[in-house]
């Protein structure tokens, strides 16, 4: 999906081309664009990150494979000493303009302490069990991202905590518990991500909290669950919808509240139709529901996301597939199934090429320039 700023510029173009705007206008309005729109990562800061990553585990690994051969202290003061080098060193080159590869050393210092919080519990035999350590490690990364503004630290304080809930929440080898406090370590990194200008952070966090609901819904086995999930993100896709400007200004995640809601929505309404399956009309009921929900998806916010539309199109199919599997599917023979599922692939195929056709028809400008 565009961006903020491509769409701006796209806009400004056609602007142009219809003679709404002279040239001067255009380029004033190009660098007020330019001037105000957030950054996204470039290449070199991927490389940058990724390359920060496998020197890390690197570096972690040659202690690890040489931890008998130091003294304690010795282990002790060289990893303290590889932490504070990579943070410092990152401050260093973060004035001196370096951005991305400050970016990078601060993220071998992350790894080195997560590191460290593995290696000094075994030298010392700490208790506790591995999502503790995740734990303690996403809030040291997430005191760095505050102390160094760091947008990426931000993000990997956002992926620890998202770890630690599946630790928590679907340890297959223990009783399964939903933590509670995920709501505030989610709340207190939310807030972070807006004093390190981290928009992705802030998307993550949507994603995780919906991950967050179906654990909850799979651990209590509640309908009310998934039927809250479903109410709750239909409600904030029309907020969204009917009051962008204000949504964007409280969340600032480009514009992104209607595709996270349409994925709340299509997760609550296939869970409920997983707990209605023993039943073909409660079943077909929820699964009509679904089908409204996204037909409103795209009539209402389709027009302005492409990447809305894919994921309403993957819903639809995957809604009608299941009901189709569930309700039908049991009834035919082999070749009968075949024949059914191909008649169905087409007929999805069919609507989604006539809405694509529609959307590109309502985007074209009007008064003959394309």
């Amino acid at each position: 999906m565009a961006s903020y700023g491509s769409r701006v510029r796209q806009d400004i173009l056609r602007w142009t081309e219809l003679g709404l705007i002279d040239k001067a206008a255009a380029d004033a309005l190009r660098r007020d664009v330019e001037a105000n729109e957030q950054k996204s990562l470039s290449f070199g800061l991927v490389l940058a990150i990724m390359a920060a990553l496998l020197f890390g585990a690197a570096i972690l690994l040659v202690i690890a494979a040489n931890w008998e051969a130091f003294p304690r202290l010795l282990r002790v003061g060289v990893l303290f000493a590889i932490i504070l080098a990579t943070y410092v060193g990152g401050a260093l080159l973060k004035l001196r303009g370096n951005s991305a590869t400050a970016e990078g050393v601060w993220l071998i210092g992350a790894a080195a302490f997560g590191g460290s919080i593995a290696l000094i519990g075994q030298m010392y035999h700490l208790s506790g069990d591995e999502t503790d350590a995740v734990l303690t490690w996403c809030a040291g990364t997430a005191l760095a991202a505050a102390a160094l503004r760091s947008g990426p630290l931000t993000v990997a304080a956002v992926g620890l905590a998202a770890c630690w809930l599946f630790l928590e929440g679907v340890a297959l080898w223990s009783e399964t518990r939903v933590p509670q406090s995920f709501i505030l370590v989610a709340a207190g990194l939310w807030l972070l991500s807006y004093w390190t200008a981290s928009r992705a952070s802030r998307n993550l966090l949507l994603l995780s909290l919906i991950f967050y609901a179906t654990l909850l819904a799979v651990h209590h086995d509640m309908l009310i669950i998934p039927a809250i999930l479903a109410l709750v993100s239909a409600a904030l896709f029309a907020i969204a919808v009917y009051a962008p400007d204000a949504v964007e200004r409280i969340a600032r995640i480009d514009g992104n509240m209607p595709v996270h809601a349409l994925i709340g929505f299509l997760t609550g309404m296939t869970i409920i139709q997983f707990d209605l399956i023993d039943g073909t009309a409660p079943l077909v009921a929820a699964a009509l529901v679904g089908f409204a929900g996204i037909a409103a998806a795209v009539v209402l916010g389709g027009r302005e996301s492409r990447g809305l539309r894919w994921i309403a199109y993957l819903g639809f199919s995957c809604q009608m597939a299941f009901v189709y599997v569930v309700t039908v599917g049991t009834m035919l023979g082999t070749a009968g199934l075949f024949l059914a599922s191909g008649l169905a692939l087409g007929l999805v195929a069919l609507v989604i090429i006539r809405v694509e056709r529609r959307m590109n028809d309502a985007a074209l400008p009007q008064g003959g320039a394309a």
